[in-house]
């Protein structure tokens, strides 16, 4: 069979919104939805995808703009896109995508972004394991249904860490996924709060049972790539055994949907800023859809690159505002900056001069910066 790509991990391209008409939202738990869009044959090029891939959508909710970022949880179909939408304790459009959002509203989606997708050249023979919580799911079902659809001799590993069986997201997709490939799709249940027959699937995944898994379960030497996705002491734990097993980072690939880290940084969403006369400042330049802008920011407001450009453009990217999806990067042409959070750009993005502008803030003495959104 013939070598087969799943996608680049440095592919990008520029993040524009389109208003989309909602297809279908179809309950998948009692706090979770898959939410369908239509999308009209003119736009399927802006919207073609790759799996692990996510859209930020961007919504008015009570008179306040609301931007969030969501997988993408169906492979490649003509004419629509889903994704599947977790209600948050607070969150406002998670719990207003659940609670409201009905088939013919539109909404702006952005075309597909992300690097949660396979670096393999091809997927003949390969190995490829997944370990996800809760919502983390929702890219895995593309990923597998990718990996194991394109050859009959891939193979695809998924533990899959729940509360309760009742908080099992695609449980039924799962099962008919597993019903089509019995011998090489391996599924494995871990729930916290409901005993299973298997003491090793029974319980929170902490260093302990995840070593075991690792053993007795999934050898980590048979492994070809690995997909992380859940709360960021899960994903940072997964991480940090595999890397003490030996596994080089560059086949281990992970997304968070936020950091989980109560001092992280939440990134600026063009909060106010006032520039007083004579006050120290520092000047941006940035050039978004082929169009120059300047701005002055004061030194002692310490604002991000986004939070200054968002005050004379309101059209810059973003979506998170937190370094986990990506959607802000740009291209630092001159000036010196530092980042506070990354979990979205790659190394070799890092070292050809990307960063994430949510997180950025000019370095030591530096009086101006200028950033590229369009490269």
């Amino acid at each position: 069979m013939a070598a087969i790509n799943l996608g680049s991990s440095t592919s990008r391209r520029r993040a524009r919104f389109h208003e989309l008409e909602v297809a279908d939202v179809r309950p998948l738990t009692a706090d979770a939805v898959e939410v369908t869009f239509a999308v009209p044959g003119e736009l399927h090029d802006d919207f073609g995808y790759v799996a692990g891939q996510h859209l930020a959508l961007r919504a008015t909710i009570d008179g306040q703009e609301v931007r969030r970022s969501y997988s993408i949880c169906r492979p490649p179909t003509p004419g629509s896109i889903s994704v599947a939408i977790k209600r948050d304790l607070g969150g406002r459009f998670s719990t207003w995508a659940n609670s409201e959002l009905q088939p013919g509203a539109r909404i702006d989606v952005m075309v597909p972004q992300g690097t949660f997708t396979s670096a393999l050249e091809q997927v003949d023979g390969a190995h490829v394991v997944g370990i996800a919580a809760g919502s983390g799911i929702t890219p895995m079902m593309a990923l597998a249904h990718e990996v194991l659809s394109r050859s009959e001799t891939s193979t695809f590993s998924l533990v899959f860490s729940n509360r309760s069986t009742l908080d099992v997201m695609f449980i039924e997709e799962l099962a008919d996924l597993k019903d089509r490939y019995p011998a090489r799709l391996a599924l494995h249940h871990v729930l916290s709060r409901e005993q299973r027959a298997a003491p090793l699937m029974s319980g929170r995944i902490d260093e302990e049972r995840l070593e075991r898994i690792l053993s007795e379960l999934i050898r980590p030497e048979s492994v070809d790539e690995w997909f992380l996705c859940g709360p960021f002491e899960l994903v940072q734990l997964c991480r940090d055994v595999l890397a003490a097993k030996g596994v080089d980072e560059a086949h281990v690939r992970f997304e968070l949907f936020t950091t989980g880290k109560p001092d992280a940084a939440g990134g600026d969403r063009g909060r106010p800023v006032q520039l007083e006369a004579g006050e120290e400042t520092w000047t941006l330049d940035f050039t978004l859809d082929g169009q120059s802008s300047q701005v002055q920011s004061p030194v002692a407001a310490r604002e991000s690159i986004l939070n200054a450009a968002l005050r004379v453009r309101p059209d810059v990217p973003f979506a998170c505002a937190g370094g986990v999806c990506g959607t802000c990067r740009a291209k630092v042409v001159s000036g010196s900056v530092q980042m506070t959070e990354n979990y979205a750009l790659e190394p070799d993005e890092l070292e050809r001069g990307y960063v994430l502008t949510c997180q950025s803030h000019p370095k030591g003495d530096t009086a101006k910066v200028v950033v590229d959104y369009d490269v």
